[in-house]
């Protein structure tokens, strides 16, 4: 099941308009992707992937490296308590 949610976000991250020029933090990766599945659903997401590998292969290739990686610091980052106050 981990597997699935993780092809999920990267699907969704992968779609989203963040660049790895922000050096976006562990929040705005989990927003980013929170956002783009509520947009464009699982399967929306799955489709803009396919898309951009079919039109932009090797581009899309270096953007899905930039998007696993990320995923991986997110996932070993520590996570912060939200207060509620």
């Amino acid at each position: 099941m981990i597997n699935t949610v993780l092809e999920l976000a990267a699907e969704a991250l992968f779609v989203s308009d963040l660049q790895p020029s922000e050096c976006p933090d562990r929040q705005a990766v989990e927003d980013t992707v929170t956002a783009m599945l509520l947009r464009h659903g699982s399967d929306g997401c799955a489709a803009g992937v396919a898309e951009e590998f079919g039109d932009h292969p090797e581009l899309a290739v270096r953007r899905m490296v930039w998007v696993r990686q990320e995923l991986r610091n997110v996932m070993s980052a520590p996570l912060r308590p939200h207060y509620v106050g």
